[in-house]
């Protein structure tokens, strides 16, 4: 049972951190449930109140992060709600459309189209959409570090 209780473990940290990149996957949500098979299959005994204060916030941290960053980028470049709104859409569905290119071209297309519907000429909407993925990017950092700091929390709670 050990095994199979660290190989969950291990599975919903690489999901969790898949889920930077792919916005399909759950991410966050993931590595907090990676805390929680750890509990049902060895024990709660080690996490105290501190422990999850601490990754709770992180978690809301990124859940907060995860759209006010990439509306940040949108809005940086003279974005829209229109161009905002774009972006996600383009987000949800642009890995779906172009599997390989689809993160970077959805977010792209869905805030150039955005901005064009809400009047804006082509030279101000391609520029919110470098804004787009400026916002993406950044995001992605963000949650890659914050998702690293929840698992490093984690081993050195075991640890420590």
């Amino acid at each position: 049972m050990d095994i199979l209780g660290w190989s969950l473990v291990v599975i919903l940290f690489i999901l969790g951190m898949a889920g930077t990149i792919y916005p399909i996957l759950p991410g966050v949500v993931a590595i907090y449930g990676a805390f929680f098979v750890y509990g049902f299959f060895f024990s709660f005994s080690e996490f105290g109140w501190f422990f999850w204060i601490i990754q709770t916030l992180i978690l809301v941290i990124l859940f907060i992060a995860d759209y006010a960053v990439s509306a940040w980028g949108v809005k940086r470049f003279g974005g829209s709600k229109a161009s905002i709104v774009g972006t996600t859409i383009g987000l949800i569905f642009g890995p779906f459309i172009i599997p390989a290119f689809g993160l970077i071209i959805g977010p792209f297309a869905g805030a150039v189209i955005g901005e064009m519907i809400s009047g804006k000429n082509f030279e101000h909407s391609l520029k919110v959409g470098w804004g787009s993925l400026v916002g993406l990017f950044t995001s992605v950092i963000v949650k890659v570090i914050l998702q690293l700091v929840m698992i490093v929390l984690f081993v050195l709670w075991l640890v420590f």
